[in-house]
């Protein structure tokens, strides 16, 4: 922590410092979610993984200011005996663990269920047992799809926010048929939501549930190839990135007609700070967290993404730098997708006074130019490589 000032809560209060078990702080948000909590507060991180590749900065060397605040520990929660001790050291367990991966959700829906639901099962048992307080996190997902994509798409009603803004108390949650398995994800998300919602009801369970839609930013997913499988499908904008990264044209799965929000991820970090400080008035709230004035088709997204790389990397874009693909093609029988997926903000910002600030074409930039020093030579090097016959 930069000084010694007292932090105060929204409310005026001193915030005393805590100890934070916090599940899947190896990934992508939970690096992110670390640096805020050691760089500018005095809580303490019990952080597990499985792996450490994106935290390794907080970690090493062991004479850093921050070395006796953030213990990692190596485990996989569906088998480990420590889970439950180190929920019971904690005074708030942040539970970040999924599969979140849509070419996964097709692919492997067993483990996505497993991963999902009944590996986050013994989290909440052991937070409701043991009286601590839970953020869990879910997905925007678990809105599925909106209402107005039902109607005709030359209804005037599709352009009525009523009819795809997606409200935390009151938008229903629309699945598609079980033969599409790409609502395994956004099930098993849903079903845990309803597990957490029902401790609290019957066992008094202090919890807060965070729905992420899109978040952005340095660290996400992975490079197929360089720093995760080969064969690997990442998302959209992971997925966007490799193909500039390598200069092919970007895939646009079904004409890239998809509308999404996406928001950068230290944004919605410090909305996440101000749920785990503020227990008051985070507490038996479900949060949407994204940024409703960052919204653009998957295709917008693309030529927003061309731009900005030709930009940070000096290189002129591809002759062609999309392509049209089916999403049968790209993610196999029984993909589905939502139209829309546009958070009201109305409860995050009236509990927490918590907005977003960064513009899309912003994050983009600070993304791109590190996915390009991050990855640029590697990739060189991979595609330069001889093949073997």
């Amino acid at each position: 922590m930069a000084n010694g000032a007292v932090r105060l809560d929204l409310d005026g209060k001193p915030i005393k410092p805590l100890t934070i078990c916090m599940i899947g702080a190896g990934g992508f948000i939970g690096s992110h979610l670390c640096e805020k909590l050691l760089n500018e507060t005095p809580h303490k991180v019990l952080a597990l993984d499985v792996y450490n590749d994106k935290i390794k900065h907080l970690l090493e060397p062991d004479t850093s200011e921050w070395a006796e605040r953030i213990q990692f520990h190596r485990i996989n929660i569906k088998h480990d005996s420590r889970l439950e001790g180190l929920v019971k050291m904690a005074d708030l367990t942040i539970n970040l663990a999924a599969i979140c991966t849509p070419a996964d959700y097709n692919t492997r829906p067993l483990d996505t269920i497993y991963s999902n639901f009944i590996d986050a099962l013994p989290v909440v048992k052991y937070c409701s047992e043991n009286n601590k307080r839970l953020i869990h996190f879910s997905t925007c997902e678990v809105y599925g799809k909106t209402i107005g994509s039902f109607l005709p798409k030359d209804h005037p009603l599709r352009q009525d926010p009523d009819f795809y803004v997606l409200k935390e108390d009151t938008s229903p949650c629309i699945f598609g048929s079980i033969e599409k398995q790409r609502w395994s994800y956004a099930c098993a998300k849903q079903l845990i939501e309803r597990l957490v919602y029902a401790e609290g009801a019957e066992n008094g369970l202090e919890f807060t549930i965070v729905r992420p839609f899109n978040w952005i930013g340095p660290r996400m997913d992975f490079i197929p190839g360089i720093d995760g499988p080969s064969e690997g499908v990442p998302r959209v904008l992971a997925c966007f990135s490799n193909n500039l990264l390598r200069r092919e044209p970007l895939k646009l799965v079904d004409g890239g007609e998809s509308q999404r929000t996406f928001i950068y991820i230290k944004d919605a970090i410090e909305a996440v700070l101000l749920m785990i400080e503020n227990p008051e008035r985070a507490n038996g709230h479900i949060f949407n967290v994204g940024n409703p004035n960052n919204e653009v088709t998957v295709r917008q997204l693309a030529e927003m993404m061309t731009k900005v790389y030709s930009k940070v990397s000096g290189e002129t874009a591809i002759e062609s730098p999309t392509i049209d693909v089916s999403s049968k093609e790209f993610y196999g029988e029984g993909y589905d997708d939502s139209d829309k997926r546009i958070p009201d903000m109305t409860i995050i910002n009236r509990q927490l006074g918590w907005n977003p600030k960064t513009s899309l074409w912003d994050l983009l930039e600070s993304t791109l130019t590190y996915q390009h020093r991050t990855y640029a030579e590697a990739v060189k090097k991979a595609t330069s490589k001889p093949v073997a016959s």
